[in-house]
């Protein structure tokens, strides 16, 4: 069975993801985070900011300077702040 370009995640010039269901091409061994700078730049400087997080299609965190692969999904959430200490659960 001949290997159909056509179909394939790989689009010719560099890897096609997806963020938030708009695929996005970018170069081969692009970051996580050069593929939300494709989907859109503001995006990408919150999630640098850490006021975003990425997920992948399970919805786990990703690290954004882990390297895209062909056919990968990515969905934006935003940041949950830290929790406060509870003194009562922690008496430290």
């Amino acid at each position: 069975m001949e290997h159909d370009e056509r179909s394939s995640a790989a689009a010719p010039d560099g890897v096609r993801a997806f963020v938030n269901e708009r695929p996005v091409t970018v170069p081969r061994g692009a970051t996580v985070l050069d593929a939300v700078r494709a989907f859109d730049a503001a995006a990408a400087d919150a999630v640098a900011a850490g006021a975003r997080v990425v997920t992948d299609s399970r919805g786990l965190p990703v690290d954004a300077g882990a390297a895209t692969y062909a056919g990968a999904i990515y969905r934006l959430i935003p940041a949950r702040p830290a929790a406060a200490a509870d003194p009562v659960a922690d008496p430290a």
